[in-house]
């Protein structure tokens, strides 16, 4: 594997209080790599460590298979934006950029120009920050992030708080960034819908720990549809439906959940008519990203 970014066991204590607990996460370059979990699961605290922008109390992390006092040199392939953009209000996006660029040494206007040609604010002219919306200011923010030509860009709920429109903004421009640009990417968000759109691949975090890590075929095979049968007796159903031909079954609960031939739930009934086997409850189901979540963390509070 291709892997830009790992973790190892990263830990962050707070006194007796684990913020992040033995998390190893595993971002392949190319990924546009989501962070799932409540308010105060961890995210921000492992995007946090990784952008340099707090020490782990233990463990380990590897940017391009360096660490170490390496890793410190890596630093400048991230770029990061943590909660809200650090911007000049009284100034404009231009003048923004130049803030950030003339800290890093840059003296480029072309290329910060581009940069707001990426971000779509390059029509802004003598227009001040504070006089932005909440998705102008967030594009901002992404920009600046980006003036130091990261290869890794780190974003922790950036589009928290947007409405419809500067939701879909956001994610072409996260795309465009991933898939032409060629940036990797590793961002958080409440709004699971949204996320299922974006990542190619996630981590869920709860209560400081890494639950799961998967690709997004190997979630989503998970959220897929389902036939959800109750019935009197699950052990002679399950003999029923293997006499069926049915293969991918498993038994959750009180429920069996069949992830084939969903359009056969007639047949699975006569046929356990037929074996005085009683039909409590059959029905096509669905899972969404946000069901599945749920599901792992037990509970939808908070998210």
């Amino acid at each position: 594997m291709d892997y830009i970014l790992t973790t190892d066991n990263l830990t962050k204590r707070f006194g007796h209080y684990n913020a992040n607990d033995s998390i190893s996460i595993h971002v392949q370059r190319g990924d546009i790599y989501g962070l799932i979990g409540r308010n105060g699961a961890g995210k921000t605290t492992l995007m946090k460590m990784i952008g340099g922008l707090s020490r782990p109390t233990s463990g380990s992390f590897e940017i391009r298979g360096k660490n170490g006092e390496d890793t410190e040199k890596m630093m400048s392939k991230i770029g990061i934006l943590i909660e809200n953009p650090g911007l000049y209000p009284n100034m404009t996006a231009m003048q923004n950029l130049k803030t950030k660029a003339i800290a890093l040494g840059i003296h480029d206007d072309k290329f910060l120009q581009g940069l707001l040609e990426e971000v779509s604010l390059a029509n802004t002219g003598k227009k001040k920050a504070k006089q932005f919306s909440l998705g102008m200011k967030q594009r901002l923010g992404i920009a600046m992030a980006l003036v130091n030509q990261p290869e890794i860009l780190i974003l922790d709920e950036p589009i928290n708080g947007l409405d419809p429109q500067g939701i879909a903004e956001m994610r072409v421009l996260l795309h465009h960034l991933c898939e032409d640009k060629k940036i990797t990417i590793i961002i958080s968000s409440h709004i699971l819908d949204e996320l299922s759109k974006l990542a190619t691949r996630y981590g869920i975090i709860h209560e400081g720990k890494l639950l799961e890590e998967e690709s997004r075929e190997e979630l989503f095979s998970k959220c897929s549809e389902r036939l959800e049968l109750k019935t009197s007796d699950i052990a002679r159903t399950l003999e029923i439906l293997n006499s069926m031909g049915f293969q991918k079954i498993e038994v959750k609960n009180d429920a069996i959940n069949i992830y084939e031939r969903l359009n056969e739930g007639g047949s699975i009934t006569v046929a356990l008519a037929k074996e005085n086997i009683q039909t409590n409850e059959i029905a096509v189901k669905s899972d969404a990203l946000e069901d599945y979540y749920f599901q792992l963390t037990g509970g939808s509070d908070n998210v």
